[in-house]
């Protein structure tokens, strides 16, 4: 079987609701392009149909795969297992809501052939436009969480938790493996093991929606804190290597 030039990874935990259009949404546009492409949808153990709305959409969606988990371990367990088993030159994690449009791999490309290794989605950085309706809660610990990162582990990044990530093949096998933090806390930490190897990272600009319904509760921000200084303490005990 040939290898696609792109993954399109995409966790998912109780997305029965918002599967489908977003699902409709990034096979109309991967429809468009030149190149070749699959979508990777990885249930974390959903209770609910998630799998089988999935299952029934592989008729209409070409190169459409299911990890179907049984057993919830967390969206940077499911992530890694994901972007492992992908099989593109080119691998693409993004959220199950769409909240990111995935017509801004437009820009990603751009900045692959300026030998970048990574490109992520920031709303911190020129350009980006916010369109959110979310609790209080939210606002006021991201925008604090931000700011901690940066002076604990990626000074240079502006937003790390944005759900919209490419990377290069190389680049996931060299640093996946080594990834240790299982939930939230997983994108700072593939970002922070990017850096000690030397990979290129361009954050760049998007459009960001978020209608509300999340699956961050509070108490995971608090847990994130934590897995932020686990991962300070892995790269200064060298357990990265």
């Amino acid at each position: 079987m040939t290898k696609p030039y792109l993954s399109v990874v995409i966790p998912a935990y109780n997305e029965q609701e918002r599967i489908v259009s977003t699902l409709l949404a990034v096979d109309q546009y991967l429809k468009k392009q030149t190149y070749t492409a699959e979508i990777v949808v990885i249930s974390d153990g959903s209770k609910d149909h998630t799998g089988q709305v999935v299952r029934d959409l592989k008729p209409r969606i070409k190169n459409l795969r299911l990890i179907d988990n049984k057993k919830n371990h967390g969206k940077g367990y499911v992530v890694r297992q994901a972007m492992l088993k992908a099989r593109g030159k080119y691998r693409l994690f993004m959220d199950a809501d769409h909240s990111t449009d995935i017509s801004h791999l437009e820009k990603v490309w751009l900045y692959f052939k300026q030998n970048y290794d990574i490109a992520i989605g920031s709303i911190e950085v020129k350009g980006a436009k916010i369109h959110e309706e979310t609790g209080w809660y939210k606002r006021m610990f991201g925008h604090w969480s931000k700011l901690l990162i940066r002076i604990v582990l990626l000074p240079e990044i502006l937003d790390s938790q944005r759900g919209f990530k490419c990377f290069t093949a190389k680049a996931v096998k060299d640093i996946f493996p080594r990834q240790r933090i299982e939930r939230w806390g997983f994108d700072m930490e593939i970002l922070a093991i990017a850096n000690k190897l030397h990979y290129k990272i361009k954050e760049f600009p998007v459009v960001w929606k978020n209608v509300g319904k999340t699956e961050v509760k509070p108490l995971a921000y608090i847990k994130t804190f934590k897995e932020l200084f686990q991962i300070k303490w892995n790269l200064i005990t060298g357990k990265y290597k």
